[in-house]
Protein backbone atom coordinates (compact mmCIF):
# COMPACT_ATOMS: atom_id res chain seq x y z
CA UNK A 1 0.00 0.00 0.00
CA UNK A 2 1.41 3.17 -0.73
CA UNK A 3 1.85 5.39 2.37
CA UNK A 4 1.11 8.57 0.64
CA UNK A 5 -0.93 8.42 -1.84
CA UNK A 6 -2.84 11.58 -3.47
CA UNK A 7 -6.32 9.99 -3.01
CA UNK A 8 -6.48 7.42 -0.58
CA UNK A 9 -9.03 4.53 -1.77
CA UNK A 10 -11.84 3.34 0.32
CA UNK A 11 -9.90 0.30 1.53
CA UNK A 12 -6.69 3.37 2.69
CA UNK A 13 -9.03 4.98 4.99
CA UNK A 14 -9.51 5.61 8.61
CA UNK A 15 -12.92 7.60 9.39
CA UNK A 16 -13.29 9.43 12.37
CA UNK A 17 -16.18 7.74 13.98
CA UNK A 18 -18.23 4.15 13.44
CA UNK A 19 -20.42 3.37 15.61
CA UNK A 20 -20.67 0.03 17.18
CA UNK A 21 -24.01 -1.60 16.72
CA UNK A 22 -24.07 -5.16 17.62
CA UNK A 23 -26.06 -8.25 16.13
CA UNK A 24 -28.44 -7.86 19.18
CA UNK A 25 -29.26 -4.29 18.77
CA UNK A 26 -30.25 -5.02 15.25
CA UNK A 27 -32.72 -7.93 15.99
CA UNK A 28 -33.85 -5.89 18.94
CA UNK A 29 -34.85 -3.30 16.70
CA UNK A 30 -36.88 -5.25 14.49
CA UNK A 31 -38.54 -7.23 17.56
CA UNK A 32 -39.76 -4.30 18.83
CA UNK A 33 -41.13 -2.72 15.00
CA UNK A 34 -43.26 -6.17 14.99
CA UNK A 35 -44.31 -5.53 18.22
CA UNK A 36 -47.04 -2.94 17.48
CA UNK A 37 -45.49 -0.31 20.07
CA UNK A 38 -42.64 1.65 19.22
CA UNK A 39 -43.20 4.66 21.27
CA UNK A 40 -42.18 5.04 24.57
CA UNK A 41 -43.05 1.32 26.90
CA UNK A 42 -41.96 -1.08 28.61
CA UNK A 43 -37.95 -1.13 26.43
CA UNK A 44 -37.68 2.38 27.57
CA UNK A 45 -38.46 1.41 31.56
CA UNK A 46 -36.33 -1.59 31.78
CA UNK A 47 -33.41 0.22 30.06
CA UNK A 48 -34.01 3.54 32.77
CA UNK A 49 -33.20 0.73 35.17
CA UNK A 50 -30.74 -1.49 33.85
CA UNK A 51 -28.52 2.03 32.67
CA UNK A 52 -29.15 3.13 36.53
CA UNK A 53 -27.85 -0.03 37.67
CA UNK A 54 -24.78 0.60 35.41
CA UNK A 55 -23.99 4.00 37.06
CA UNK A 56 -24.63 2.98 40.15
CA UNK A 57 -27.84 5.90 40.18
CA UNK A 58 -31.02 5.15 42.20
CA UNK A 59 -33.20 6.54 38.81
CA UNK A 60 -32.86 7.31 35.38
CA UNK A 61 -34.67 8.82 32.97
CA UNK A 62 -34.60 8.21 29.06
CA UNK A 63 -34.82 11.45 27.25
CA UNK A 64 -34.20 12.09 23.23
CA UNK A 65 -30.55 13.34 23.60
CA UNK A 66 -28.02 15.17 25.78
CA UNK A 67 -29.13 18.68 24.77
CA UNK A 68 -32.88 17.66 26.19
CA UNK A 69 -31.70 15.96 29.37
CA UNK A 70 -29.46 19.15 30.14
CA UNK A 71 -32.17 21.49 30.05
CA UNK A 72 -34.88 18.95 31.86
CA UNK A 73 -32.17 18.80 34.66
CA UNK A 74 -31.33 22.52 34.63
CA UNK A 75 -35.37 22.81 35.13
CA UNK A 76 -35.90 20.63 37.54
CA UNK A 77 -33.76 22.86 39.45
CA UNK A 78 -36.97 25.68 39.92
CA UNK A 79 -34.16 28.50 39.04
CA UNK A 80 -35.69 32.11 38.66
CA UNK A 81 -35.28 32.87 34.82
CA UNK A 82 -31.99 34.58 34.18
CA UNK A 83 -30.56 32.68 36.60
CA UNK A 84 -26.69 32.30 36.08
CA UNK A 85 -25.17 29.06 35.05
CA UNK A 86 -21.40 28.51 34.61
CA UNK A 87 -20.30 26.34 32.33
CA UNK A 88 -16.69 25.76 30.13
CA UNK A 89 -16.82 27.59 27.00
CA UNK A 90 -14.66 25.07 25.37
CA UNK A 91 -17.86 22.87 25.30
CA UNK A 92 -20.60 21.76 21.95
CA UNK A 93 -22.55 24.85 21.47
CA UNK A 94 -25.91 22.48 22.11
CA UNK A 95 -24.92 22.57 25.39
CA UNK A 96 -24.81 25.97 25.88
CA UNK A 97 -28.60 26.45 23.79
CA UNK A 98 -29.64 24.25 27.00
CA UNK A 99 -28.89 26.49 29.84
CA UNK A 100 -30.47 29.59 27.44
CA UNK A 101 -33.60 27.04 26.74
CA UNK A 102 -34.41 26.76 30.51
CA UNK A 103 -34.84 30.64 30.43
CA UNK A 104 -30.74 30.78 32.02
CA UNK A 105 -27.86 32.81 31.31
CA UNK A 106 -24.60 31.07 30.80
CA UNK A 107 -21.55 32.24 32.24
CA UNK A 108 -18.57 31.06 30.48
CA UNK A 109 -15.79 30.07 31.99
CA UNK A 110 -12.07 29.26 30.64
CA UNK A 111 -9.89 25.79 30.91
CA UNK A 112 -7.02 24.13 32.39
CA UNK A 113 -4.37 23.10 29.22
CA UNK A 114 -3.83 20.06 30.89
CA UNK A 115 -7.27 18.69 30.75
CA UNK A 116 -9.21 21.26 28.35
CA UNK A 117 -11.75 21.56 31.65
CA UNK A 118 -12.30 24.47 33.99
CA UNK A 119 -10.54 24.22 37.40
CA UNK A 120 -12.03 25.45 40.90
CA UNK A 121 -9.72 28.57 39.90
CA UNK A 122 -10.90 29.35 36.65
CA UNK A 123 -14.50 28.98 37.95
CA UNK A 124 -14.07 31.20 40.92
CA UNK A 125 -12.41 33.54 38.61
CA UNK A 126 -15.66 33.34 36.51
CA UNK A 127 -17.46 34.24 39.32
CA UNK A 128 -15.89 37.26 40.36
CA UNK A 129 -16.28 38.81 36.77
CA UNK A 130 -19.51 38.05 36.27
CA UNK A 131 -21.01 37.79 39.54
CA UNK A 132 -22.63 34.62 42.47
CA UNK A 133 -23.22 31.60 40.34
CA UNK A 134 -26.81 30.04 40.82
CA UNK A 135 -26.22 26.74 39.33
CA UNK A 136 -23.49 25.17 37.32
CA UNK A 137 -23.06 22.43 34.50
CA UNK A 138 -19.88 20.41 34.35
CA UNK A 139 -18.48 18.59 31.69
CA UNK A 140 -16.52 15.85 31.63
CA UNK A 141 -14.23 16.29 28.54
CA UNK A 142 -13.64 14.05 26.59
CA UNK A 143 -14.25 11.17 28.87
CA UNK A 144 -11.98 12.51 31.47
CA UNK A 145 -13.34 12.86 35.10
CA UNK A 146 -14.14 16.24 36.20
CA UNK A 147 -13.65 17.09 40.40
CA UNK A 148 -17.20 18.02 40.52
CA UNK A 149 -16.88 18.30 43.65
CA UNK A 150 -13.80 20.39 44.08
CA UNK A 151 -15.21 22.95 41.12
CA UNK A 152 -18.67 23.11 43.47
CA UNK A 153 -16.33 24.30 45.93
CA UNK A 154 -15.03 27.04 43.48
CA UNK A 155 -17.92 27.96 42.23
CA UNK A 156 -19.87 28.45 46.16
CA UNK A 157 -22.33 25.84 44.85
CA UNK A 158 -23.61 22.76 46.55
CA UNK A 159 -23.65 19.73 44.63
CA UNK A 160 -27.61 20.23 44.25
CA UNK A 161 -26.90 23.15 41.83
CA UNK A 162 -24.62 20.84 39.54
CA UNK A 163 -25.46 19.16 36.71
CA UNK A 164 -23.06 17.19 34.95
CA UNK A 165 -23.20 17.16 31.23
CA UNK A 166 -21.47 13.72 30.74
CA UNK A 167 -21.86 13.14 26.88
CA UNK A 168 -18.44 12.26 27.31
CA UNK A 169 -18.68 9.90 30.21
CA UNK A 170 -20.40 6.75 29.97
CA UNK A 171 -17.36 4.98 31.56
CA UNK A 172 -15.67 7.91 33.77
CA UNK A 173 -15.24 7.44 37.36
CA UNK A 174 -14.38 10.62 39.84
CA UNK A 175 -12.04 8.76 42.36
CA UNK A 176 -13.86 5.54 42.86
CA UNK A 177 -17.38 7.14 41.99
CA UNK A 178 -18.98 5.95 38.67
CA UNK A 179 -20.08 9.35 37.23
CA UNK A 180 -24.00 9.10 37.36
CA UNK A 181 -25.13 10.03 40.42
CA UNK A 182 -22.37 12.38 41.89
CA UNK A 183 -24.55 15.88 41.54
CA UNK A 184 -27.78 16.64 41.02
CA UNK A 185 -28.28 15.03 38.23
CA UNK A 186 -26.01 13.46 35.24
CA UNK A 187 -27.14 13.85 31.44
CA UNK A 188 -25.56 11.08 28.85
CA UNK A 189 -25.46 10.74 25.20
CA UNK A 190 -26.48 8.10 22.81
CA UNK A 191 -25.40 9.87 19.49
CA UNK A 192 -23.97 7.82 16.83
CA UNK A 193 -20.67 8.71 17.83
CA UNK A 194 -20.86 7.97 21.50
CA UNK A 195 -19.14 5.23 23.87
CA UNK A 196 -22.99 3.42 23.48
CA UNK A 197 -24.51 4.05 20.13
CA UNK A 198 -28.14 4.04 19.76
CA UNK A 199 -28.15 6.68 16.83
CA UNK A 200 -30.07 9.34 19.13
CA UNK A 201 -31.11 9.53 22.61
CA UNK A 202 -30.10 10.72 25.88
CA UNK A 203 -30.24 9.93 29.60
CA UNK A 204 -30.85 11.60 33.22
CA UNK A 205 -29.25 9.62 36.33
CA UNK A 206 -29.78 11.04 39.72
CA UNK A 207 -29.94 10.01 43.25
CA UNK A 208 -32.88 12.21 44.42
CA UNK A 209 -36.43 10.34 43.61
CA UNK A 210 -38.46 14.06 43.19
CA UNK A 211 -35.80 15.30 40.64
CA UNK A 212 -36.60 12.28 38.49
CA UNK A 213 -40.44 12.22 38.78
CA UNK A 214 -39.98 15.89 37.62
CA UNK A 215 -37.47 15.56 35.02
CA UNK A 216 -39.84 12.31 33.50
CA UNK A 217 -43.23 14.94 33.49
CA UNK A 218 -41.03 17.82 31.85
CA UNK A 219 -39.71 15.18 28.95
CA UNK A 220 -43.69 14.86 28.42
CA UNK A 221 -45.09 17.83 28.45
CA UNK A 222 -45.01 18.37 31.81
CA UNK A 223 -48.23 15.48 31.42
CA UNK A 224 -48.54 13.44 34.60
CA UNK A 225 -49.60 10.39 32.55
CA UNK A 226 -47.10 8.50 29.48
CA UNK A 227 -49.18 7.35 26.16
CA UNK A 228 -48.61 3.57 27.51
CA UNK A 229 -49.72 3.97 31.10
CA UNK A 230 -53.05 5.34 29.42
CA UNK A 231 -53.31 3.49 26.66
CA UNK A 232 -53.08 -0.27 28.59
CA UNK A 233 -56.45 -1.44 29.11
CA UNK A 234 -57.64 -0.06 32.26
CA UNK A 235 -55.41 2.84 32.21
CA UNK A 236 -57.20 6.30 32.58
CA UNK A 237 -57.04 8.88 29.76
CA UNK A 238 -57.09 11.47 31.91
CA UNK A 239 -53.82 13.61 32.80
CA UNK A 240 -52.52 16.80 34.49
CA UNK A 241 -50.15 19.41 32.96
CA UNK A 242 -49.10 20.69 36.21
CA UNK A 243 -45.40 22.28 34.99
CA UNK A 244 -43.78 23.21 31.67
CA UNK A 245 -42.52 20.60 29.90
CA UNK A 246 -41.32 19.75 26.15
CA UNK A 247 -41.57 16.84 23.68
CA UNK A 248 -38.33 14.93 24.38
CA UNK A 249 -38.93 11.10 25.39
CA UNK A 250 -37.13 7.99 24.01
CA UNK A 251 -38.97 5.73 22.19
CA UNK A 252 -38.97 1.81 22.62
CA UNK A 253 -36.82 1.02 19.26
CA UNK A 254 -34.10 3.27 20.40
CA UNK A 255 -34.39 1.92 24.29
CA UNK A 256 -34.25 -1.96 22.45
CA UNK A 257 -31.33 -1.24 20.98
CA UNK A 258 -30.02 0.41 23.79
CA UNK A 259 -30.23 -2.39 26.24
CA UNK A 260 -28.51 -4.89 23.67
CA UNK A 261 -25.60 -2.26 23.18
CA UNK A 262 -25.17 -2.06 27.10
CA UNK A 263 -23.91 -6.11 27.96
CA UNK A 264 -21.14 -5.07 25.20
CA UNK A 265 -20.29 -1.75 26.66
CA UNK A 266 -17.20 -3.06 29.26
CA UNK A 267 -15.69 -4.77 26.50
CA UNK A 268 -15.81 -2.00 24.29
CA UNK A 269 -14.31 0.39 26.52
CA UNK A 270 -11.30 -1.75 27.63
CA UNK A 271 -10.75 -1.16 24.32
CA UNK A 272 -10.40 2.29 23.66
CA UNK A 273 -8.31 2.59 27.06
CA UNK A 274 -5.98 0.03 24.62
CA UNK A 275 -5.96 2.28 21.44
CA UNK A 276 -5.45 5.35 24.13
CA UNK A 277 -2.48 3.53 25.35
CA UNK A 278 -0.89 2.59 21.86
CA UNK A 279 -1.69 6.40 20.13
CA UNK A 280 0.47 7.27 23.60
CA UNK A 281 2.88 5.49 23.12
CA UNK A 282 3.24 5.81 19.48
CA UNK A 283 2.80 10.07 19.49
CA UNK A 284 5.01 10.05 22.36
CA UNK A 285 8.67 10.76 20.72
CA UNK A 286 7.29 13.00 18.00
CA UNK A 287 8.12 16.63 18.78
CA UNK A 288 4.99 19.07 19.17
CA UNK A 289 2.50 16.20 19.63
CA UNK A 290 1.03 16.24 23.42
CA UNK A 291 -1.29 13.30 24.32
CA UNK A 292 -4.10 14.26 27.05
CA UNK A 293 -3.08 13.28 30.23
CA UNK A 294 -4.33 10.20 32.15
CA UNK A 295 -6.18 11.00 35.23
CA UNK A 296 -3.84 10.56 38.32
CA UNK A 297 -7.04 9.32 40.19
CA UNK A 298 -10.68 7.89 38.72
CA UNK A 299 -11.32 6.52 35.20
CA UNK A 300 -11.18 8.28 32.08
CA UNK A 301 -13.73 6.74 29.29
CA UNK A 302 -11.82 6.98 26.27
CA UNK A 303 -14.88 8.59 24.69
CA UNK A 304 -12.01 11.16 22.72
CA UNK A 305 -8.27 10.98 22.11
CA UNK A 306 -7.73 14.89 21.80
CA UNK A 307 -4.02 16.17 21.03
CA UNK A 308 -2.81 19.22 20.98
CA UNK A 309 -0.65 20.81 18.10
CA UNK A 310 1.78 23.04 19.15
CA UNK A 311 4.37 25.56 17.40
CA UNK A 312 7.02 22.90 17.97
CA UNK A 313 5.25 20.35 15.27
CA UNK A 314 6.33 22.69 12.59
CA UNK A 315 2.59 22.36 10.77
CA UNK A 316 -0.22 23.95 12.24
CA UNK A 317 -3.12 22.00 13.26
CA UNK A 318 -5.75 22.73 10.14
CA UNK A 319 -2.85 21.67 7.78
CA UNK A 320 -2.28 18.38 9.97
CA UNK A 321 -6.34 17.64 9.41
CA UNK A 322 -6.07 18.62 5.88
CA UNK A 323 -2.97 16.92 5.21
CA UNK A 324 -4.23 13.83 7.00
CA UNK A 325 -7.27 14.27 4.97
CA UNK A 326 -5.82 13.68 1.89
CA UNK A 327 -4.29 10.31 3.13
CA UNK A 328 -7.92 9.16 3.92
CA UNK A 329 -7.80 9.61 7.66
CA UNK A 330 -10.48 11.45 9.57
CA UNK A 331 -10.28 13.74 12.25
CA UNK A 332 -12.11 16.65 14.02
CA UNK A 333 -11.87 19.67 16.59
CA UNK A 334 -13.38 19.72 19.85
CA UNK A 335 -14.19 22.07 20.30
CA UNK A 336 -15.75 25.62 18.84
CA UNK A 337 -15.50 27.85 21.99
CA UNK A 338 -18.29 28.79 22.47
CA UNK A 339 -17.23 32.80 23.20
CA UNK A 340 -16.54 32.24 19.19
CA UNK A 341 -19.83 32.03 17.91
CA UNK A 342 -21.99 35.12 16.40
CA UNK A 343 -24.75 33.96 18.78
CA UNK A 344 -23.40 33.83 21.73
CA UNK A 345 -21.24 37.01 21.39
CA UNK A 346 -24.44 38.80 20.76
CA UNK A 347 -26.57 37.23 23.43
CA UNK A 348 -23.76 37.66 26.00
CA UNK A 349 -22.31 41.12 25.32
CA UNK A 350 -19.05 42.08 24.55
CA UNK A 351 -16.83 41.41 27.93
CA UNK A 352 -16.49 37.49 26.58
CA UNK A 353 -14.20 38.86 24.37
CA UNK A 354 -10.36 38.08 25.11
CA UNK A 355 -11.77 36.69 28.38
CA UNK A 356 -10.97 33.46 27.62
CA UNK A 357 -7.15 32.97 26.38
CA UNK A 358 -6.48 29.25 27.57
CA UNK A 359 -9.43 28.29 25.33
CA UNK A 360 -8.24 30.54 22.41
CA UNK A 361 -4.92 29.04 22.62
CA UNK A 362 -5.71 25.55 23.23
CA UNK A 363 -8.69 25.30 20.32
CA UNK A 364 -6.23 26.75 17.90
CA UNK A 365 -4.26 23.62 18.56
CA UNK A 366 -6.44 20.58 19.43
CA UNK A 367 -7.04 17.91 16.96
CA UNK A 368 -9.45 14.48 17.82
CA UNK A 369 -8.07 11.57 16.52
CA UNK A 370 -10.11 8.37 14.94
CA UNK A 371 -10.57 6.57 18.55
CA UNK A 372 -13.71 3.99 18.50
CA UNK A 373 -13.86 0.02 19.41
CA UNK A 374 -13.74 -1.23 16.13
CA UNK A 375 -10.70 0.95 15.20
CA UNK A 376 -7.83 -1.85 14.11
CA UNK A 377 -4.01 -1.33 16.08
CA UNK A 378 -3.12 -1.21 12.20
CA UNK A 379 -4.74 1.72 11.73
CA UNK A 380 -3.24 3.47 14.50
CA UNK A 381 0.12 2.69 13.44
CA UNK A 382 -1.02 4.20 10.33
CA UNK A 383 -2.19 7.57 11.54
CA UNK A 384 0.29 7.96 14.00
CA UNK A 385 2.66 6.99 10.89
CA UNK A 386 1.20 9.84 8.79
CA UNK A 387 1.79 12.64 11.76
CA UNK A 388 5.47 11.15 12.04
CA UNK A 389 6.11 11.60 8.59
CA UNK A 390 4.22 15.17 8.43
CA UNK A 391 6.47 16.67 11.30
CA UNK A 392 9.48 15.08 9.63
CA UNK A 393 9.01 16.47 6.63
CA UNK A 394 7.46 20.32 7.51
CA UNK A 395 4.97 20.38 4.47
CA UNK A 396 4.62 23.83 3.50
CA UNK A 397 1.34 25.59 3.86
CA UNK A 398 -1.01 24.93 0.87
CA UNK A 399 -1.56 28.42 -1.59
CA UNK A 400 -4.36 30.83 0.20
CA UNK A 401 -4.04 28.16 3.62
CA UNK A 402 -4.83 30.32 6.36
CA UNK A 403 -4.05 29.53 9.67
CA UNK A 404 -7.15 29.10 11.06
CA UNK A 405 -6.18 31.04 14.65
CA UNK A 406 -8.94 32.73 17.18
CA UNK A 407 -11.60 34.21 16.15
CA UNK A 408 -10.89 37.70 17.44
Amino acid sequence: MNSHPDHAGDTDRVPFARPEISAEAQRAAATVLASGWVTTGPEVAEFEREFAAEVGAAHAVAVSSCTAAIEIALRTLHLPRGARVLTSTLTFCGAVHAIVHAGLRPVLVDIDPRTMMPDPQTVAEAVRRSGPADAMVVLHFAGHPAPVEDLARGAGLPLTRVVEDAAHALGTSVGTRPVGAISAAACFSFYATKNLAIGEGGMITTDDGALAVRARSASLHGMSQDAWTRYQPGGGWRYSVDGPGLKANMTDVQAAIGRAQLPHLDSWQRRRAELADRYRAALAPIPGITSPEAPAEGRHAWHLYVVRVTPDFGVHRDEVVRRLGERGIGCSVHFIPTHHHRYFQDSLGPEIRGAFPVADAVFDQVLSLPLYPGLRDDQVDRVCAEIADLRARHLPPLHGATAGGPVR
